[in-house]
């Protein structure tokens, strides 16, 4: 597979069709894999680049694993988009990626034709229970512990794709800079700079914004809203799913995110045929 040197490392990247890029970022832990189910669809319209996070995957760990941090991985993105030369990309992002999607989304909002925020972070409330959350699951006995058993936790649907998902999780915990790079991602959750609930007000980009009805992560009703509310004409639709819907009902997250994307290629070509 394709690597680009990053500021932690190689970074590695699955590369599937042509056209638009479509970029696909993982939540933490995981890899790219989580998107299997729906890869091969997605790149029949366009060029999906589906990446590892630093430490997950084939991509290299931060050479201190422990500062990994949300802020971190949407660096490593820029990295990655400037190595690509992806002047225009849409970009689906779950959890932290979704983090990283918006903020670039908001800091290179001309680069950017639309975005799919998948349970996104930075926009939940930043309080002593959340903070309580990311202390317990930023310390990595803890998270080693319960790695499997959470993502049982927020994947409520069974299908081989989930199954393939917690098999990763559980192969990932027995690896000590996976376990280091989950952990201190989660201690950065409650960093004042992942807070991005007054910045995404800067965001231009169309955006969907799709969470699950039983994710007990990232909560339609609360989290979903303030993410809708937001950032300027974005629209929420919650599925039944929990935390991954494109892997617990790959057909259902297909059917709501294909027209969206559909409409971002028609008013991309609009843009093209006006200067032609």
């Amino acid at each position: 597979m394709p690597a680009i040197k990053t500021r932690t490392g190689n970074v590695v990247y699955e590369e599937q069709g042509s056209g638009l890029a479509l970029v696909l970022l993982h939540a933490n832990p995981g890899d790219h894999h989580d998107f299997d189910a729906v890869i091969a669809p997605l790149a029949e319209r366009f060029r999906v680049i589906a990446v590892d996070w630093p430490g997950y995957g084939l991509s290299s760990a931060p050479e201190l694993p422990k500062a990994a941090s949300a802020m971190l991985f949407a660096d490593v993105l820029e990295d990655v988009v400037a190595a690509l030369n992806l002047q225009s990309a849409i970009y689906i992002g779950n959890s932290v990626g979704g983090y990283a999607a918006a903020r670039f989304a908001i800091t290179r909002p001309e680069q950017v034709q639309g975005l799919v925020l998948v349970s996104p972070g930075g926009f939940t409330a930043i309080n002593a229970l959340t903070r309580l959350l990311c202390a317990v699951k930023g310390n990595e006995a803890i998270t080693r512990l319960i790695a499997t058993r959470f993502a049982r936790l927020y994947l409520k649907t069974r299908n081989e794709w989930t199954a393939q998902i917690l098999a990763r999780t559980e192969t990932g915990r027995r690896k000590p800079a996976s376990v280091a790079v989950d952990a201190a991602v989660w201690r950065s959750f409650a960093r004042p700079e992942h807070d991005l609930r007054q910045r995404a007000a800067a965001i231009q980009a169309p955006t969907l914004v799709v969470i699950g009805r039983h994710d007990p992560v990232i909560r339609a009703h609360a989290d979903g809203r303030v993410a809708a509310r937001s950032i300027p004409g974005a629209h929420l639709v919650i599925p039944d799913t929990g935390h991954e819907p494109f892997a617990e009902a790959p057909e259902e997250f297909l059917s709501i995110v294909l027209p969206f994307l559909e409409q971002i290629l028609q008013a991309e070509g609009s843009h093209v045929a006006s200067y032609s």
